[in-house]
């Protein structure tokens, strides 16, 4: 059926809302507008006078479809070259949704995000729902249709693995760019020492190229591997500019909530590097340098006001 204005004006007012829930069930803004477009279909397929109640049937289409999207995207991610990590968002993109509680907040930060990857489709539906956007058990029972015992369950089994996860400290953004500047500083050095005594003596460090850009799929482990690492990685070279079309610039910035550091060539983000940071220190360094899931953040960083000169130019 055709939709009228106003059926089109109340998608286009749940289209934030169901973006970000998408999102954080996916971990890719490129695959969450898929969703939400498929969902439009559905709606515009629909007799939407017969829906007593609009906002819980786009969840609901939502939620399912990004279920069968999660299911497949398992077995996609076994031949995926090197790591899969989520696509990161730099801070402003109305992408990361609500950020009024801690809950919703972490339930977006990119520690987490690696974190959902390990639960069942099931348990990360009713994580998101439950924990980023305040869906009583009730209601996810009836999204996922199941019983509101099973969601409880879920939703215990979910919390329990974020919480076995490394312990993330939440910090503003100022303090978030500190801790960039002060990893950057020590980075550039040409030293390891400075870089170990920031990090954790457990800290990893892992990137993803997707196979189109180098990025080592075995982490680095341990303070001292990924210190010798990262002063590599700072090292200005030829090598480095020929790869990625020019000298980057290197800008201390904050992406799912937390520090991280974009690297920019001629206004494209060729790398953001997000830092996970716990009361001993950096605990996890993940760098996403695979172009496909750099396309929002260019979007975003043009967008956005840069009159700040970088940190550092490789």
């Amino acid at each position: 059926m055709a939709l009228i204005a106003s059926d089109v004006d109340r998608f286009e007012t749940a289209r934030p809302r169901l973006e970000a829930i998408a999102y954080r069930l996916l971990g890719s803004a490129s695959e969450a507008e898929d969703a939400v477009q498929e969902t439009f279909l559905r709606w515009q397929a629909a007799d939407v006078g017969r829906i007593e109640v609009p906002e819980a049937w786009l969840t609901k289409v939502l939620t399912n479809w990004c279920l069968n999207m999660l299911t497949s995207a398992r077995a996609r991610r076994e031949t995926y070259v090197g790591r899969w990590l989520p696509e990161p968002l730099l801070t402003g993109d109305p992408m990361l949704g609500p950020a009024d509680t801690a809950e919703q907040r972490e339930s977006v930060s990119y520690a987490v995000l690696v974190l959902l990857e390990r639960l069942s489709p099931g348990e990360r539906a009713v994580y998101v729902l439950r924990e980023a956007f305040d869906y009583p058990h009730r209601e996810v029972a009836e999204i996922l249709e199941i019983t509101e015992a099973a969601s409880q369950q879920l939703f215990h089994r979910a919390k329990k693995h974020i919480a076995d996860g490394k312990a993330r400290t939440e910090i503003d953004e100022a303090t978030a760019l500190r801790i960039v500047e002060e990893f950057l500083a020590a980075a550039t050095t040409g030293r390891t020492e400075p870089l170990v005594r920031l990090l954790t003596q457990d800290a990893v460090s892992v990137g993803d190229g997707g196979g189109k850009v180098p990025a080592r799929a075995k982490a680095f482990e341990g303070a001292l591997a990924v210190a010798t690492f990262m002063r590599g990685l700072f090292k200005p070279s030829a090598a480095k500019r020929a790869h990625v079309g020019g000298a980057p610039d290197i800008y201390a910035t904050t992406a799912n909530g937390g520090p991280a550091i974009v690297a920019v060539v001629d206004g494209r983000v060729v790398a953001i590097t997000c830092l996970e940071v716990t009361a001993e220190g950096i605990s996890a360094i993940r760098n996403q340098v695979n172009p496909d899931k750099l396309v929002r953040a260019t979007g975003q960083w043009a967008a956005a006001h840069h009159g700040e000169a970088p940190l550092h130019t490789l």
